[in-house]
């Protein structure tokens, strides 16, 4: 039968913003291994001292193209075509040449060109976002022969809601009084009136992605809405666990292999959405099909998210995340990976105190005397003073409903859905954390699985040290509490270790933190009784 989705692209034009970032650079790589399309144009940022071809060249370095270099498909780069601009420009930065190409040659574009920063400036967020999606949208309505234009948004747009719909929903205020407001005030007036204006956005991000969805309705184009949640490495495509992202969990996973990162804080009873990045592209890709072979100009909304149809929880592989980090090291760790994850900002910011920054500052004073660049110090503060602001993101469960984009794959044929698949719901989720350890440490750690064996060797010898050095600190506490309490040695021996289980199994126990509710211990050692008492305060957080 053959597969109806390449042959809707075969032979055809692509213009795709947001091309060299993670998700833009995995949809060219599908795109030109699976499809027969003519030429992609790459919209490339000028900067200084690099022409955009330059640009190109190096993005075709990237590791996602790895299959392809395999696979002796290097001559398909040929169909890339660099375009100097940028959203955040008047006329996406265009040129008059590169414009009338682009409205003359193109048929399919793919916009996912945005400012992820969570601390991004409202200014600079509008600009991009909001604008940015204007100026695409201005654009494809002068193409003459434009087939499908597909919008890259966010399940996180309609965050101030804890169930969403695959529906656009009204927007947050007045675009033109909020446009009005930024171009008015200067940074710091709008940083003032910024909480005012967002409401119950959580940041400028979800506020102007919001926004730029309604630009996409009121272009009256033939178009489509794909909302990815936490987009994660690969499941599948173009390898197993291929990530270049340093967000989410395989960021945390890099921290944690390199044995920096030892504590995380979570809800591991929430639900959080992850995606695979694979599943994002086809969903794009298919959506793009979709639209082009539908004469229809209703805009199409798909939620590509897990979490009603493969819902992932920290629970499934809290035991078992240690392991994957032991039995694929680094070479590179700077101590004995351990990962425990922790159910509030409180309790996580005390540990950190002991586990991240006693050993960074220990750490960057080494590296600092033999010549070294200390990061480790200035890494945890910045982890630190940001999760006020990730808070919500990390402690909230949200769902987001997709039975139209589960009716879409339905609708595919065999070979599409062996081609494009957009179904989550067969993935393993510990299988698929077993992958991404592997592609952490091969994608950002640069170790390749060559070195696996001497990884492995240091491993054990990291062991030892972490093990001694847990023994000697017990051995200093036993000394200081023999000297306070003045009491014997097998006294003093049941004291500490006694004190310090029923401190931890209570806090493991009970500390924990649901959807709607935050739980706070107050602990009091009451020293003539010599035993703990904990007291548990609940204070609901969300309505």
């Amino acid at each position: 039968m053959g597969s109806k989705v390449a042959e809707f692209y075969n032979g055809k034009n692509i213009f795709i913003t947001g091309a060299t970032g993670f998700l833009g650079s995995c949809l060219i790589e599908k795109l030109l291994r699976s499809t027969d399309i003519n030429n992609i144009y790459v919209l490339i940022r000028p900067k200084k001292g690099k022409q955009i071809n330059e640009r190109l060249e190096e993005l075709t370095k990237n590791s996602v193209y790895d299959r392809l270099r395999e696979e002796k498909k290097t001559d398909l780069f040929k169909k890339l075509i660099a375009v100097a601009g940028d959203v955040g420009e008047e006329n996406l930065g265009l040129s008059t040449e590169d414009r009338f190409t682009l409205v003359e040659e193109v048929q399919v574009i793919f916009h996912s060109a945005a400012t992820l920063d969570f601390e991004a400036s409202l200014k600079s967020a509008v600009d991009i976002n909001l604008l940015g999606t204007r100026r695409v949208v201005e654009l494809s309505q002068e193409i003459r022969n434009l087939k499908a234009l597909v919008h890259v948004s966010s399940a996180f747009v309609n965050s101030f809601l804890l169930e969403t719909k695959e529906q656009v929903y009204p927007p947050p205020a007045d675009v033109n009084e909020v446009l009005k407001i930024v171009q008015e005030l200067d940074e710091e007036a709008l940083a003032q009136t910024a909480p005012k204006l967002l409401k119950n956005h959580p940041n400028a991000y979800t506020f102007t992605k919001h926004f730029a969805e309604h630009e996409i309705v009121n272009g009256k184009l033939p178009a489509a809405i794909v909302r990815p949640s936490m987009i994660v490495g690969a499941w599948k495509e173009p390898i197993p666990g291929w990530t270049t992202s340093k967000n989410g969990p395989q960021g945390f996973l890099m921290g944690a292999s390199r044995g920096v990162v030892r504590r995380l804080p979570v809800a591991k009873d929430l639900i959080y959405d992850y995606i695979p990045v694979d599943i994002v592209v086809n969903s794009l890709i298919v959506a793009g099909y979709v639209v082009g072979s539908n004469a229809e100009k209703v805009i199409k909304v798909y939620h590509c998210t897990s979490s009603t149809c493969n819902p992932f929880k920290w629970e499934l592989i809290e035991t078992k995340i240690n392991s994957y980090l032991h039995k694929y090291p680094l070479k590179g760790a700077v101590w004995y990976p351990h990962l425990k994850l922790l159910p509030s900002l409180w309790f996580y910011r005390l540990s950190a105190i002991f586990v991240h920054f006693i050993p960074a500052y220990i750490l960057d004073t080494v590296t600092r005397i033999s010549g070294g660049r200390p990061i480790l110090v200035r890494l945890h503060t910045n982890v630190n003073n940001s999760l006020d602001r990730l808070e919500r993101f990390i402690f909230t469960e949200w769902k987001y409903h997709n039975p139209k984009l589960l009716a879409l794959h339905e609708s595919l044929s065999a070979d599409d859905k062996e081609m494009f698949g957009i179904d989550v719901r067969p993935l393993d989720w510990e299988d698929f954390f077993i992958n991404l350890t592997q592609g952490v440490r091969v994608y950002l750690s640069k170790e390749p699985m060559k070195n696996i064996e001497k990884a492995r060797s240091k491993n054990n010898i990291l062991l030892v040290a972490h093990l001694g050095l847990q023994f000697a600190l017990m051995g200093f506490i036993w000394w200081i509490v023999k000297v306070i309490l003045g009491s014997t040695w097998t006294a003093t021996g049941m004291v500490v270790p006694i004190a310090y289980f029923i401190f931890i199994r209570n806090i493991n126990k009970k500390f924990s933190m649901g959807n709607k509710q935050a739980i706070y211990y107050r602990c009091n050692i009451e020293s003539e009784k010599k035993k703990i008492i904990i007291d548990l305060v609940t204070i609901k957080t969300i309505k």
